[in-house]
């Protein structure tokens, strides 16, 4: 079974309003998401070792294997943009739910402290990759931030509840160069929190 693009749960205008116009979501999604797609499903026709894993199984198989190179770095950004679109919300974006600010304030110091310390994994990421809010295996919340398209899934750093695209197609349409501004927006305005809380379980 290949795998597919899936769609987004909102409209590709749905998050104009909140500073990602509707080009980028289009380009975003239909372009370089599929290609990612296109691109594993045409590594695993190839490789018989690879058929019949799920996507997380290929990612673990592949990370750090110089021979797969090619597939980690596609299934990984698939994974990444699967979590990514649901990462986000037109109507409930940048509003933190209760339960998610106690944990956020219990881990961080304090909501704001969290904030800075995910816009910092974001632009301190240097050239394409990720920001990351995780919950880590000794159960704190955690920031992190990987190159390219490795995850947490790949590092073993814990179970990502949020994920942030750093690669510059995600906001060079909207915002040039600054990448902090993206990332800012991005945590006020555009951040699904009750997807984070649902991870978090």
């Amino acid at each position: 079974m290949a795998f597919q693009l899936p769609p987004l749960p909102y409209s590709t205008n749905a998050l104009a309003a909140r500073q990602m116009c509707q080009e980028t979501l289009e380009l975003h999604h239909g372009k370089h998401h599929q290609a990612y797609v296109t691109a594993l499903n045409g590594f695993v026709e190839k490789n018989p070792a690879l058929q019949g894993k799920s996507l997380e199984d290929i990612i673990k198989l592949s990370y750090n294997n110089p021979d797969l190179a090619p597939v980690f770095n596609n299934a990984g950004q698939h994974w990444n943009h699967i979590l990514f679109w649901q990462a986000m919300s037109p109507t409930e974006g940048g509003k933190i739910p209760g339960r998610l600010e106690q944990k956020l304030v219990s881990d961080f110091g304090s909501v704001a402290a969290f904030k800075e310390a995910f816009k910092a994994a974001g632009v301190g990421q240097f050239g394409s990759g990720w920001a990351w809010l995780v919950l880590a295996p000794d159960g704190k919340l955690k920031v992190t931030k990987t190159p390219n398209g490795s995850n947490p899934l790949a590092t073993g750093e814990g179970k990502a509840l949020l994920g942030c695209d750093v690669w510059e197609h995600s906001y060079y349409l909207d915002f040039r160069n600054r990448r902090p501004d993206y990332l800012q927006n991005w945590l006020d305005n555009i951040a699904n929190y009750e997807f984070a809380l649902a991870q978090l379980g």
